[in-house]
This record gives structure tokens, C-alpha cells and sequence, in this order.
């Protein structure tokens, strides 16, 4: 696989998204389609900056793929989480919880 296209950054984005939920384990998006979109969007991203901004050739595996997009996303989730308040407590700490 010698460079991916942005299709191909939103199917590793899928699984890029779990990752980033697993990494990333303090408030934002939470469940299946969020995770989702987050995976997508950070796919997207983490592509985008890794050719453009770095100017690397891009990942030569699948592996390299999800690590990049994996990362896109872990950086996503925190702008989300830093979007919503950030005060560490996230959604599940939240009000006697």
C-alpha cells in the first residue's frame, strides 16, 4: 500500500476511532457512532497532517496507517474534550456520579 487516498483514511479511520475512545479515557464523545466519527474525522487529520505538514510519503502499511490515524483521532477527542469545558470530570464524573 504505498499512499492512501482520503477513502481509504476514513475505513482505518473505523478502527482508529475505537483506539482513540480506549486512549483517551476522560470525557468527549462517547459510544459506537461517535467513536465512529471521531475515527473518521481523525483519520482525515492525522492523513492530511502526516503528507502535508510533515511531508512524509505516508504510511507504507496498514499498520502505519492506524498508528497515524490513531493519533489524528487521540488528537480530535482532545480538542473536543477541551471544547466542552475541559474541567477533567468529563461526562461520566459530572454531579455526583
Amino acid at each position: 500500500m504505498p499512499h492512501l487516498d482520503p477513502v481509504g483514511w476514513i475505513i482505518v479511520g473505523f478502527l482508529a476511532g475505537w483506539l482513540s475512545g480506549a486512549v483517551v479515557d476522560r470525557g468527549g464523545p462517547t459510544g459506537c457512532l461517535p467513536n465512529i466519527a471521531v475515527g473518521i474525522i481523525g483519520g482525515l487529520f492525522g492523513g492530511w497532517f502526516a503528507t502535508e505538514e510533515l511531508h512524509m510519503s505516508g504510511p507504507t502499511t496498514w499498520l502505519g496507517a492506524l498508528v497515524v490515524a490513531s493519533l489524528g483521532a487521540v488528537a480530535v477527542r482532545l480538542v473536543l474534550e477541551a471544547m466542552e469545558g475541559g474541567d477533567g470530570r468529563g461526562r461520566r464524573g459530572g454531579r455526583g456520579q
